[in-house]
């Protein structure tokens, strides 16, 4: 986790493409409504950096999936190609996302999701290279 604050301060402090986020976009929250299409639901309505909307694609939809380092590693590259993201920038926020959410774990006493949310800070800090 400490790695990942450093990590996530230097991203704060260097924010690039300032946008308007959902901040919750992951896989429960994107839904197929049929005629009207897929439409994201449940937004934070926060700002932020635009990378950020994609990290809940690399961190969903459960620990097994999420932690598989080939699905991962095809995951980073769909996204960096699809979003026209910086790879290394992508997989920085990653990291930051993952301790947010192990510390919001550890603070509802859940140590087991916490440690499942920094294994994937790990695949990513490690596809970092």
């Amino acid at each position: 986790m400490a790695e990942c604050a450093v990590v996530a301060d230097e991203l704060l402090g260097s924010q690039r493409e300032h946008v308007v986020l959902h901040g919750d976009a992951h896989h429960s929250n994107i839904l197929d409504f049929g005629e009207r299409g897929w439409l994201a639901i449940d937004p934070k309505r926060v700002t932020g950096e635009r990378c950020y909307d994609y990290v809940n694609v690399l961190c969903n939809p459960d620990l097994k999936t999420c932690t598989d380092p080939s699905r991962f590693a095809r995951q980073v590259d769909i996204v960096v190609n699809a979003a026209g993201l910086e790879r290394q920038r992508l997989l920085q926020w990653v990291m930051a996302h993952a301790a947010l959410s192990a510390a919001w774990f550890l603070e509802d006493g859940e140590r087991e999701e916490a440690d499942n949310e920094l294994a994937v800070a790990a695949i990513a800090r490690q596809a970092l290279g």
